[in-house]
Order: C-alpha cells, then structure tokens, then sequence
C-alpha cells in the first residue's frame, strides 16, 4: 500500500469515473486501474463497483476512502511540519504570560518582536504561573514568561531581567512624601495583594515578609483594581516597578521606593527541552531584551 494508491482511490471515489480520475491524478487510465486493482488484492475485498456509466464505492470502500483522506491529510502535515522546520519564524508562536507582566511588557514588546519576525504571529495567554506551567507541559503553550525560581529536569528556563517592587501609597498617606519605606514598615499597614491564586502574591511574601504579618490584608483580581482602590484610600500595595511607569502615573497615588537593596524578583522565558524552534526562543528573548520598560533591568 502506498501513498500514490491511497491518491487513486480518492480520485475515483471524488470523480467516480476512471478516465476522469486518471487525468486528475496525471497518470494513464490503465496505469490507474491496475494500481486499484493491486490495492484491492493486497486488501482482499473491492473497493468500487464498476458500472457502466459510473463507478461507486462498496460500502466498506466509503470507510477506505475516507480514512485514505485522513493518512492523505496527515502526510501533507508532515510537509508542512519539515517546512517550519527549515524556518522557524514562519508559524505563530504560543506564549504565555502570568498577570502580573503581560500588561506592562506586551505594548513594548510586540512592536521589536514584528522587527525581528514580522511573519511571527504572536498567540497570547495570560494566567497564573500553575495553569500556564500546565498548558506549557501538555503542548498547549511553546513558551511561558514567568517568574523564577521554576522548573524541572524537563524544562529549560532563561532569565531576562530583574524588576524591583515599589511601594504604592494614597496621595494623602502619610508615606506620601517619603523618599524610601523599609519592607518591615508594611507589617503595620493595610496591604492590598493579589488573590492567593496568583503567583505575585508569593513573589512579593516572599521578598517582602513583613507585607503579611498584619491582620490587616485583602486581595483583588488584577494589580489595576488594586490600584484604583488604593488610590480610594482603602489601603497601600507593593507593585512591580513596570507597572509604575508614566503611562499609569495618577495625582491621587505616590510611588515610595524600598530601602536598598529593594526586594525584588527575577523574570524568565521557560520552555520544554522537547520544543524544536529554538531559534523562536532566541528571537523572543531578543525581542524582551529590546523592549524598554521602566523599571526593569536587563541581564547580560
């Protein structure tokens, strides 16, 4: 059995005429019949009845014929496969990218990634760290943007940048004014984080441990409904330094640095070791490098 013949069979069942057939499948009419015929005796059984004026397959033949389209299919797959092999920036990419970067990265990054791939497409997923490490792990997802530590034997990471965390602050609190906090000053505030679903809530426990020993804290679904409600006054919060920049600036909050060294967190590309398009990865990673994000800093 092979390709060539499965081709056959789809032509006559699709024209149902084997002159028709044979010139679609560039090939004489008894070449065709005999190839047929040689299928049929290898299989055991008649694909088609042979009428007069038509040809029609056997009701066994419509299973055969159809399952030919699909190995048919699935060949073709494999050409297209070899071909975004031979050029890996051809075929969209599916990147992942937990809350709390995706919108304060992804408006300076997409703009350097199309001058680096502009074939590229770039498929976005924003969630938190498990379900992306999830989706990366089932295939689901080519490359995550995540915050390290992370991963295993069967993952690959690559650290990009580092990013403080800054102290945000109601206008009229009375930190408004000062040049610097200190982590342990956050245990005797009102301190507004992230669901404990999102991993920035971790992140920022464990980089600033005071900001959990009060009694007093509450959580919200996105860094930017946190925001807006400190800025009504109902509490302060930690926030990475990218989602300080101009564009987010507002008269009715103030952005208080950490003593040095300020806490911080690193961010990192992570992908399986199995994913072929390293050079995607390559291009990614440049293209996050190019980006310029206040507050953040680059790694060599």
């Amino acid at each position: 059995m092979t390709l060539n013949e499965l081709r056959f069979i789809v032509a006559v069942a699709q024209e149902r005429n084997f002159r028709r057939a044979a010139e679609k499948a560039f090939i004489s009419q008894p070449a065709l019949s005999l190839a047929i015929q040689k299928l049929e005796d290898e299989l055991g059984l008649k694909i088609f009845e042979r009428g007069k004026n038509e040809v029609s397959t056997t009701p066994v033949g419509d299973a055969i014929v159809e399952q030919a389209q699909r190995v048919l299919e699935e060949a073709e797959r494999i050409r297209e496969i070899a071909a975004q092999g031979k050029n890996q920036l051809i075929t969209p990419l599916r990147l992942g990218i937990i809350h709390s970067v995706s919108p304060y990265l992804l408006p300076d990054l997409i703009p350097e990634l199309k001058k680096l791939a502009p074939q590229m497409a770039l498929e976005v997923e924003e969630n938190i760290t498990a379900n992306l490490e999830a989706l990366l792990r089932n295939g689901k997802l080519d490359v995550i943007l995540i915050a390290l530590p992370f991963g295993d034997n069967g993952i690959l990471t690559r650290a990009l940048y580092d990013e403080s965390f800054e102290v945000v602050v109601n206008g009229e609190h009375r930190w408004a004014a000062r040049r610097s906090i200190k982590p342990s000053e956050l245990a005797d505030e009102k301190v507004l984080l992230l669901d404990s679903g999102h991993c920035y809530s971790n992140q920022v426990a464990e980089a600033c441990p005071d900001s959990r020993k009060g009694n007093d804290v509450q959580h919200g679904t996105s860094l930017e409904t946190i925001r807006n409600m400190v800025a009504s006054g109902l509490g302060i919060t930690v926030l990475p330094a990218s989602a300080n920049s101009a564009r987010y600036k507002s008269k009715l909050l103030s952005v208080v640095p950490f003593t040095k060294p300020a806490p911080a967190r690193r961010i990192a590309l992570a992908w399986r070791k199995s994913f072929a398009r390293t050079q995607a990865v390559e291009v990614l990673a440049e293209a996050i490098g190019k980006a310029k994000v206040t507050g953040i800093r680059h790694l060599a």
